[in-house]
């Protein structure tokens, strides 16, 4: 017999019984039930419940088992006593009545429990995380995430694409985030940096002719704290097609990630193909966010002529500046005056002065309105804003969002700018307030037509709104004679919940034009060359059209787990400081360390950093 295991945890089946078994693994309950021990004996694979009566060799010993101690346990395989079968584990019309013992392993005493939910602080979580993946459910987590990258990974082969991998120390690039330098000791004063994204890697090699690339690509950015990021890295499905249009991206990209959902939560839970193509304009118009969730059916509409010259004043005022807009949430079901109090005093909780609203409710069924008006019928509106607009206006309203009794308006007013993400939260509070979201579902869309700019207030300047190497709509001529706010690129994401889950573009390979696209952002051709010359002179030697995009492997994973937190699907992830609590990173360096690298330390001492 092997010498650890014959089988493992989750292996042991009714056919087994009568048979000689050993076991390996980790004590993870330990019972006594009149002097009989019962061990539930866990491993990678699953869990067998293991017997010890006081006849067994083996009781004195298993007498002295703790939560955790690494066993290993002989004995004879036999069925439960009826009566005692356990329909929920695998293993679960089975025993081991063990006949021998040894511990492999003893556990000291644990800073976390391992059985049980008791929930612990989550810098103990990670400062003993190979205890923490111990736990069923982080456990299957992560199994999941390898489950999920090998479907990736064999999709995107039958689709046609080749893995590569590119390299990790590279130059620094403006991805949007500050890079992670790494010193060079044979190059003093130099510095190598950690890939924000394979980015300019992977248009090289459609430079190189190899036509369709992707990659489970680890990427590195040294940013401020993100709670829909894990801090320092974080992976993504990188992705890049040569001689394609937006469409053809999305053809071969669509089938791949519906793909992973379906296999992973089911056909009936996942959006069916083709799905929405929702321009980016249009996405803030109806739903406040440039990753709406869809499974949210609210949709927000502009009511502006509603309240301009009415007796509101406050919006009529409003309304005479050109730019500002009233727009309307609907609240099917919210038509409660306590339900729209407590939305207002959210909304003050989110440092807005208020929420606007509009009950609608039924004049038939209303004493009120009976004992003034009886007979009276129809919906009838009430609340500041109803009293103030009259009758007629709320009625239009009420018509344009398809309202009726027992349901509500909620409105935001200025300029859209500035207040579409409240908009956006507004809307998304309303929906899981009111129930209206199905959590079972996985909702997705395109966003497309994506501006190729945007106004910078902190530094006065047109900027890029999102990816800098994007071909914009119309090319060069459009960047010679359009107004650059105006300019839309050939830039898309994917939305999916409420979260954006992957982002791409069709590349802009022609020299002319990305130079001009860098110029009208406030760099010139020098800056080009010097800090994108290799793609910049590949484009001068022959570039074929691409395009791509990239898909956050983590947050496709804790979709799919159902969890809230990408912690939950990471194995050893840092804290959000950026601490690796378990191995201690950042570390200083030692003096020796330093001078082979030829790098003297500038700290700034605890007066500077408050």
């Amino acid at each position: 017999m092997h010498r650890y295991r014959s089988h493992t945890c989750g292996s042991l089946r009714e056919t087994d019984a009568g048979k000689d078994a050993r076991l390996s693994g980790w004590c993870h309950r330990i019972r006594d039930h009149g002097g009989v021990l019962f061990i539930d004996l866990r491993d990678h694979y699953g869990m067998t419940q293991c017997v010890v009566d006081p006849d067994s060799p083996a009781f004195k010993l298993t007498e002295s088992f703790r939560s955790e101690w690494v066993v290993r346990l002989d004995g004879k395989v036999r069925k439960r006593p009826a009566g005692t079968e356990n329909a929920d584990m695998p293993t679960g019309m089975v025993e081991l009545y063990v006949t021998d013992a040894e511990v492999l392993g003893p556990a000291a005493e644990l800073p976390l429990t391992v059985f049980g939910d008791q929930p612990f602080p989550e810098e103990t979580r990670l400062k003993y995380r190979f205890l923490d993946l111990r736990k069923e459910k982080l456990h299957a987590n992560i199994m999941l995430r390898g489950s999920v990258i090998d479907s990736m990974r064999r999709r995107m082969r039958e689709g046609g694409f080749f893995e590569f991998q590119t390299p990790i120390l590279t130059a620094s690039s403006p991805e949007g985030a500050r890079d992670f330098l790494v010193p060079s000791r044979i190059h003093p004063g130099k510095f190598y940096a950690l890939p924000q994204a394979p980015q300019q890697y992977k248009q090289l090699l459609m430079m190189a002719g190899f036509d369709r690339y992707f990659q489970i690509a680890p990427c590195f950015r040294d940013e401020d704290p993100r709670a829909d990021r894990l801090p320092g890295e974080f992976y993504q499905l990188d992705v890049e097609m040569s001689f394609v249009e937006q469409e053809d991206v999305f053809a071969a990209m669509e089938p791949v990630l519906r793909g992973v959902f379906v296999e992973f939560a089911g056909e009936d839970k996942v959006t069916k193909s083709p799905w929405r193509r929702i321009p980016y304009a249009q996405a803030m118009r109806d739903y406040g966010s440039d990753k709406p969730d869809l499974r949210n059916p609210l949709v927000m509409q502009d009511v502006s002529e509603h309240f301009r010259g009415s007796n509101f004043k406050v919006f009529a005022r409003l309304l005479e500046q050109p730019k500002n807009q009233v727009w309307a949430i609907p609240a099917p079901g919210g038509g409660q005056r306590t339900f729209a109090d407590r939305m207002n005093s959210w909304a003050q909780s989110e440092g807005q002065p208020g929420l606007g609203y509009i009950l609608f409710f039924d004049r038939a069924k209303d004493e009120t309105v009976q004992k003034e008006q009886p007979g009276a019928s129809g919906v009838g509106a009430r609340g500041p804003l109803a009293n103030n607009i009259g009758p007629e206006r709320a009625e239009a309203i009420r018509t344009q969002l398809g309202l009726t009794a027992g349901d509500a308006a909620f409105f935001v007013a200025g300029d859209p700018s500035v207040f579409v993400k409240f908009a956006g939260a507004a809307r998304a509070k309303l929906g899981q307030e009111l129930k209206l979201v199905d959590e079972s579902r996985f909702e997705f869309c395109w966003i497309v037509d994506f501006p190729m700019y945007e106004w910078n207030e902190d530094e006065k300047k047109v900027d890029f709104s999102h990816n800098p190497f994007s071909m914009p709509q119309g090319g060069l001529d459009a960047l010679e004679k359009q107004e650059p706010l105006t300019i839309k690129a050939f830039q898309y994401d994917v939305a999916c919940n409420g979260y954006e889950l992957a982002s791409g573009g069709i590349r802009n390979h022609k020299p002319e034009a990305m130079v001009k696209a860098f110029e009208i952002a406030g760099y010139g051709r020098e800056t080009v060359e010097e800090r994108f010359g290799g793609m910049f002179r590949a484009f001068h030697y022959g570039a074929p059209p691409h395009g791509g995009m990239a898909a956050g492997v983590d947050r496709i994973v804790m979709l799919l787990a159902g969890e809230q937190n990408l912690r939950e699907v990471a194995l050893f992830p840092m804290n959000q400081r950026a601490e690796d609590l378990l191995m201690g990173a950042p570390s200083p360096a030692s003096p020796k360390q330093l001078r082979e690298l030829h790098v003297r330390l500038n700290v700034p001492d605890k007066a500077d950093k408050a």
